[in-house]
């Protein structure tokens, strides 16, 4: 088309060049506001770009917020920013990457210059206990369908009936995130566990225990998106890692689908980052997948291609996705250990990975890093390959 910018292919054509975070855990006095600004400053002195270079600017308005939601226009004034580029976004756990998509997609189209991602949360200190009815409004508890951990023990129990998984496959999980994040200064939970110990922690809602499930915490995250051609020409503070591969999935329905509890729209959201990227599972040297309960990690697992399905069980047993084995995973902790922020540490996780600042956590040689995102009641998922120096040859 005669006078289109659009490229044919997103790959390779934006990069991050900086993130940022808040302290973890429970911050009494902190606010979604308070915490985003913060979040917002780290990222723009992790870039070395000054405020005045970001004109793109989109948010996620999180769990908690007496004061209001943190949309773009509140936080906005409050970092006096009058973005080009803007919007707010609300998908759980799926925001963080689809936002870090829409970055990518706004700064490769001459949309925006340089796009901050930002996220804060005070659920902690708020008092959220995600235990709300499980389906829009209120028509699951009248089952007992309540919260979120609902949602996934129907997938880790029908995971289990039709392939024979184990509560102790799935502590496996737990074990290698808890163990990743005693490496973690900034983790909230670092001190390690055992299978044992899993298996001694209460039940949550069978088959899943405590130690299945993810943190509840404050905090402030954000990720600065520019072009890949700028991040090459200029001098940046840290060297930039690139969006090699983006895809998403959705689906609307739920119960009425006998498949939704194995979430197969996040297969497809990886297919079309593995077919965007040119790559495949045996090109990932760490992956960092969203863990808000340890069956998440085995059914990413198969759905990226790395076993097959009913297979993941299996996969992870021996220490397999710890540090040394064979696909690293949540090397910082991810939300079972780290801190829920909701998958956005897991994008600043990968990154510092393939920055080679993972210091005790470092996977040796890291070059390709997958991320994934899955939120709301399992209806959204996303997934990036990041790369250290892009894939397009």
């Amino acid at each position: 088309m005669r006078g289109s910018v659009v490229k044919d292919s997103l790959k390779d054509q934006a990069a991050i060049i900086g993130v940022g975070k808040t302290a973890q855990g429970k911050l009494p006095g902190s606010t979604q506001l308070s915490l985003a600004a913060d979040a917002f400053v780290a990222a723009l002195d992790d870039s070395g770009l000054d405020k005045s270079d970001i004109d793109g600017l989109l948010t996620f308005p999180g769990t908690t917020a007496p004061e209001g939601p943190l949309n773009y226009l509140r936080l906005g004034e409050t970092l006096g920013i009058d973005p080009a580029f803007t919007g707010s976004m609300s998908m759980g756990g799926g925001t963080a990457g689809a936002l870090v998509q829409t970055a990518a997609m706004a700064v490769s189209t001459g949309m925006a210059t340089n796009v901050a991602c930002v996220f804060g949360d005070a659920a902690k200190t708020g008092g959220s206990r995600f235990s709300r009815a499980s389906g829009w409004g209120d028509s699951w508890d009248i089952w007992g369908m309540m919260g979120a951990a609902a949602n996934s023990a129907v997938a880790a129990s029908r995971h289990m009936a039709l392939y024979g998984t184990t509560s102790e496959q799935l502590a496996e999980v737990a074990v290698a995130c808890r163990r990743h994040a005693s490496m973690n200064p900034d983790a909230v939970m670092r001190k390690p566990i055992t299978i044992a110990d899993h298996q001694a922690s209460r039940w949550i809602v069978e088959p899943l225990r405590l130690l299945d499930c993810c943190l509840i915490s404050d905090g402030g995250v954000c990720v600065i998106v520019t072009s890949a051609e700028r991040a090459r020409a200029r001098d940046t503070r840290q060297p930039p890692v690139f969006i090699s591969g983006m895809g998403q999935g959705y689906t609307t329905r739920t119960l009425e689908r006998e498949d939704w509890w194995y979430v197969p729209h996040q297969k497809q959201a990886l297919d079309r980052a593995w077919k965007m990227a040119g790559i495949g599972p045996s090109d990932v040297d760490v992956a960092q997948l969203y863990d808000n309960f340890t069956i998440s990690v085995l059914l990413w697992l198969e759905h990226a291609g790395f076993c097959g399905v009913g297979e993941a069980g299996s996969f992870v047993e021996g220490g397999r996705i710890q540090l040394g084995g064979d696909l690293p995973v949540n090397t910082a902790g991810g939300n079972l250990s780290e801190s829920y922020m909701e998958g956005w540490l897991h994008i600043v996780e990968g990154v510092r990975q393939l920055r080679g600042q993972g210091g005790p956590r470092q996977v040796e040689d890291a070059e390709v890093c997958l991320v994934t995102g899955r939120g709301m009641t399992l209806n959204c998922s996303n997934a990036m390959i990041l790369s250290k120096d892009g894939l397009t040859r």
